[in-house]
């Protein structure tokens, strides 16, 4: 069975391994560095991005994660694709490991979170925002995976690396957790489109 991390410090991490046992993979909750070892694939989930770099810090993680996202199948989901971007704006990046430009609370605050219907794969995909970050640009190694209606981008892959500005693991509709259980199980690199 798949085996796949969450990082769990902060955030909605409960919401993404239980997502993860529907799919059928086996979500393990990572929150020390040796617990990276014999995982296939790695989730930093949605909370709050400052939180989540100060915790990972205490705990001795920033540079074990950024090794691992380096090279393996890695999956940030709003604030965890803060963490995983190269550029911030108005900050400095965390993991800076994924070519992509975000904006922190880019549609508001938590009183101003919304559900979108995105097209994904010729269907409707009810996306979850909340205190959401918006993906500014992408580098030219990097594909748009889905925009809203206005052409906005709010999910991107960069080979191994998955970034959703919003929360897959707050709807039932499985397709983001299935692709990256398939990701991280065969080392290569589908795509949403």
């Amino acid at each position: 069975m798949t085996r796949i991390g969450v990082l769990s410090l902060q955030g909605d991490f409960a919401e993404h391994k239980s997502a993860l046992e529907r799919a059928g993979a086996q979500a393990v909750e990572i929150r020390l560095p040796y617990q990276l070892e014999g995982i296939d694939g790695l989730i930093i989930p949605g909370g709050e991005s400052t939180t989540l770099r100060k915790l990972s810090d205490a705990y001795g993680l920033m540079e074990p994660l950024r090794e691992y996202a380096k090279v393996r199948p890695t999956w940030g989901t709003c604030a965890g694709a803060i963490f995983l971007a190269r550029e911030i704006e108005g900050q400095d990046p965390h993991l800076g490991v994924m070519n992509i430009k975000v904006r922190r609370n880019a549609f508001g605050r938590q009183i101003d979170s919304f559900v979108a219907n995105l097209d994904i794969n010729g269907g409707n995909y009810p996306a979850m925002f909340i205190r959401a970050p918006l993906i500014l640009s992408v580098g030219s190694n990097v594909n748009t995976i889905a925009k809203l209606n206005d052409g906005r981008i709010v999910a991107a892959q960069q080979d191994h690396l998955l970034a959703t500005a919003f929360h897959p693991e707050l709807t039932d509709d499985l397709r983001f957790h299935t692709l990256f259980i398939e990701m991280a199980k065969t080392k290569s690199y589908p795509h949403l489109t």
